[in-house]
């Protein structure tokens, strides 16, 4: 009778143990939008340990987790992204995606979730709500007749201003909500656009 008493106590301590080092593991990560501008008051939150923490002003977090595990990082005017954390990984990069519609771009930009603003200098945004896309043969006729201040060069996007000589000058776009490159944009029917955000970014400044 001692020794399953024994036995038992020592096979809850081990899962004790077990389950205080699962759950001790410290993993940094960043959030961004456009790829490399950082988020600041973006939330983390931890599937397993219900945790939730706040990017800084370099869009850093640190977080407490299981040695497999999920993560969310969501900020208003952004689509909420999931992570799984597999074991190994120390760093978490995750980059969100702003949502179309002028609403979604002042609480993304305008209340200073982008923490360098200087880097998004002009945004021209249009959705199905504002306009008939299917109206436009093409994409390209779409962009000489919508967007004042756009112009396209060999192929590519350009908000208009000043250049950079060290950096590119092409213009993000967001299509549908998803970030793509121009040749994905000019083969799109005008009849499937939804939306459609120009970006200008801090190279082009």
């Amino acid at each position: 009778m001692v020794s399953i008493r024994f036995i038992l106590i020592t096979l809850f301590s081990i899962s004790i143990l077990f389950n205080t080092y699962a759950q001790n593991r410290v993993v940094n990560g960043i959030v961004t939008t456009f790829d490399s501008i950082p988020l600041v008051g973006a939330t983390i939150r931890v599937k397993s340990t219900k945790q939730s923490v706040i990017t800084d002003t370099l869009g850093s977090f640190t977080v407490t987790c299981n040695s497999k595990d999920i993560i969310w990082a969501i900020a208003r005017g952004y689509y909420t992204q999931r992570a799984k954390l597999e074991p190994g990984i120390k760093f978490a990069a995750i980059n969100l995606i702003i949502k179309p519609g002028e609403k979604h771009n002042q609480f993304a930009i305008g209340y200073g979730k982008v923490s360098d603003r200087d880097r998004l200098n002009a945004l021209v945004n249009l959705t199905n709500d504002k306009v008939d896309f299917s109206s436009y043969a093409t994409m390209y006729d779409l962009i000489r007749g919508r967007f004042a201040g756009v112009q396209v060069d060999n192929g590519e996007i350009i908000v208009r201003g000043k250049r950079s000589l060290n950096a590119s000058n092409t213009a993000l776009i967001i299509l549908n909500g998803m970030e793509v490159d121009s040749d994905v944009f000019f083969d799109t029917p005008p009849g499937q656009v939804k939306s459609i955000d120009i970006i200008k970014d801090g190279g082009a400044a």
